[in-house]
Formats: structure tokens, C-alpha cells, sequence
């Protein structure tokens, strides 16, 4: 992720895979952290709030506000949820969040190419999860 070579300082870049967030002072790579769609949007809410939002922060925000439904509250339930199926790692939760798989394929297609083996219930699990939050 070499990202500070061509970024400005402060930019907010968006994976639409999964949602990295890269502050960057003087080009200097302050802080590499996986976040949430939800998450990615409170933290520009508040950055709009300080300081104009430079063009790519306004247009990552602007999808993000298309695209992510959940509120941060939501999110933050949903988490906790899916934090107790235990195989499930950090980066897959912030995709099944982002992407909010609706039936198993969605949810293979989520896993493809990574080594995740979840159990049948485990992905019924997931599944009634991301239903009782749409």
C-alpha cells in the first residue's frame, strides 16, 4: 500500500474491496487502519466538519453516503454479532458489513480467494445476522 508517494496530505483513500483509511501528514503514513464503510463515513463527517474536504475525500464521501445504509449504531450491534461467529476475522467482518451478502453465493463471492473454511451454521449465521440488519 504505497499510497503516500502520490497522496496529498490528508487524503482519505476508499478500497472498494475493503475500506482502508491512510492518514497522511507530509506524506508521512501516520496511522494504516481497517474500517467500516460506517466507520469511514463518520470519521469524513467529522474531518468535513474541521476543514473543507479535499476532491477525493468528497467523493469518497458522497459514495459512502450512497452506498452504506447502516448507521453508525447499527454497525456497531452488527459488529458484536458477528464478532461472537468465531472463525470470522476482522477483514471479513468490515466486507460482510460493507457488502451485506443477502444469500450464500453473495457470501462465497464475498470469500473467494481468501482461506476462511466456515461450517454451514456459521454461514447461516452470518446470514440471519446481515437479514436482521437490512
Amino acid at each position: 500500500m504505497d499510497f503516500c508517494n502520490k497522496a496529498p496530505a490528508g487524503t482519505t483513500y476508499i478500497n472498494h474491496t475493503i475500506t482502508y483509511l491512510l492518514l497522511v501528514t507530509f506524506m508521512k503514513i501516520i496511522e494504516d487502519k481497517l474500517v467500516s464503510a460506517v466507520e469511514a463515513k463518520v470519521l469524513l463527517k467529522d474531518r468535513e466538519k474541521e476543514q473543507e474536504l479535499g476532491y477525493e475525500q468528497k467523493n469518497a464521501f458522497e459514495a459512502l453516503n450512497r452506498h452504506s445504509k447502516l448507521t453508525p449504531k447499527k454497525a456497531s450491534e452488527m459488529e458484536g454479532e458477528l464478532r461472537k461467529i468465531t472463525r470470522l476475522r476482522d477483514r471479513h467482518i468490515t466486507a460482510i458489513m460493507d457488502h451485506m451478502p443477502k444469500d450464500l453465493d453473495d457470501l462465497r463471492v464475498l470469500f473467494a480467494g481468501d482461506v476462511v473454511s466456515l461450517q454451514e451454521d456459521d454461514k447461516k449465521a452470518v446470514l440471519n445476522v446481515v437479514k436482521k440488519f437490512l
